[in-house]
């Protein structure tokens, strides 16, 4: 029972740790928040080294977890003890693991704003489950780990755990400005996906911890693609200012107006 106490707290412990590495970097860089919009916005798309740290810990104990056989036994030893315990097999991990996206439409929808209006963030979410299934998927397939329960052999990286991590990522940028706290609840609907996949005895711990680092990964490459992406599909979306003048020629009162694009 200990080991499967441990071994399914490993996730919990490290989506901590990643919780607590995004609260660093928010504290440092809510000083400068004064600055300007433009900076800010900037900050907001930039590709920072930074956040890509935890994914690559969580994807780099998954990969460690396929041959290293200290790692291996940690797997075959917590579906052992699982099966011995016996627990139900509820299927809630297929529903919650977009229920941090839901929220934040939700919370939209209650006048809980979030960074980014509707279509923009619809984009973003959008690319980042396409940028995880680009990952995911041809993974399963060239990885070829047969399932705990012999079903199949697209064991790795969990699915279901990358579409959790990878909206509750999606939560945490959107809200972490205005309200941190509410930023990381969708981390808890994550954790409780990647457990479940192990209870259900559809995936190891390694394939749901790689699943969780792959998921953020992709909502972080989905920011810092969303310029690009919005100027391909919105092309005439560019900044323009207008202005309307009183003129007085040849007698005659009235009004100009003046765009530029």
């Amino acid at each position: 029972m200990l080991k499967i106490k441990l071994s399914l707290c490993l996730l919990c412990f490290l989506s901590f740790a990643h919780a607590q590495v995004t609260l660093q970097q928010d504290s440092s860089s809510h000083h400068q928040q004064q600055d300007s919009l433009i900076v800010t916005q900037n900050s907001l798309y930039k590709l920072n080294y930074k956040n890509f740290i935890v994914p690559a810990v969580f994807i780099g104990y998954g990969v460690a977890s396929l041959s290293i056989d200290g790692l291996k036994k940690l797997n075959t030893s917590t579906r052992d003890e699982i099966n011995e315990h016996q627990p139900d097999h509820i299927r809630l991990d297929n529903y919650t693991q977009y229920v941090p996206a839901v929220l934040v439409y939700g919370l939209n929808a209650f006048g809980v704003k979030s960074k980014h209006n509707f279509r923009d963030r619809t984009l973003i979410y959008a690319t980042s489950q396409l940028l995880s299934a680009a990952m995911v998927v041809p993974l399963k397939h060239l990885v070829h780990e047969e399932r705990p329960d012999g079903t199949n052999s697209l064991s790795f990286p969990s699915g279901h755990t990358a579409t959790a991590f990878s909206s509750a990522q999606f939560m945490y940028r959107e809200y972490r400005d205005s309200n941190f706290w509410l930023s990381i609840s969708g981390y808890p609907f994550a954790v409780f996906t990647g457990v479940y996949r192990t209870l259900n005895d559809k995936h190891w711990v390694g394939d749901v911890v790689a699943g969780a680092g792959f998921g953020i990964l992709s909502t972080e490459l989905a920011y810092w693609l969303h310029p690009k992406i919005n100027s391909l599909f919105f092309p005439s979306n560019k900044p323009s200012s207008s202005m309307i003048m009183p003129f007085y020629q040849d007698k005659k009162v009235g009004l100009s107006f003046v765009k530029q694009l």
